[in-house]
């Protein structure tokens, strides 16, 4: 069975604008610590650089699925697994999506990321317990964004 991670926010900003922070390459870096080579498109592999501190190190890579305006943004990204010596492009995926809702105060956003499956057994719990703690941290770090910025 596929293990995943789900986790749902109450955001006090209305859908438009958490979809503009999911989709505007700059506003996603912003909030989510990345410098995008460009915009996501469907279809399309999104590239760049993390720039959260201690990662600045590492790359960026993901394969945007499906852009549903204002309802779904999902995309594959890659493990990197920095020990390993694979190319990042040949490393396992894991689907993250990001589902909006709206609610009378503003937006439910749930992240769900699953897949997990496809990462090699020694590193399959460690990459879902450090995803969980991450994810965590990316929906405060969305919720501050959309609610200070506008």
């Amino acid at each position: 069975m596929t293990e995943c991670i789900v986790k749902t926010i109450d955001l006090g900003a209305p859908v438009l604008r958490v979809w503009r922070a999911l989709t505007d390459p700059a506003e996603f870096g912003q909030w989510f610590r990345v410098k995008l080579d460009g915009p996501f498109k469907t279809g399309t592999v999104s590239t760049g650089m993390m720039t959260y501190p201690g990662c600045e190190h590492l790359p960026w890579r993901a394969v945007i699925e499906c852009m549903d305006h204002e309802q779904i943004l999902s995309f594959r990204w890659h493990d990197f697994d920095e020990s390993s010596g694979v190319d990042i492009s040949e490393q396992p995926m894991t689907l993250v999506e990001f589902r909006l809702e709206p609610t009378t105060d503003g937006t439910r956003l749930t992240i769900v990321e699953s897949g997990f499956d496809a990462i090699p057994e020694p590193r399959r719990l460690e990459v879902l317990r450090g995803n969980t703690q991450g994810w965590d941290i990316q929906a405060n770090n969305i919720a501050t964004h959309v609610t200070s910025s506008s």
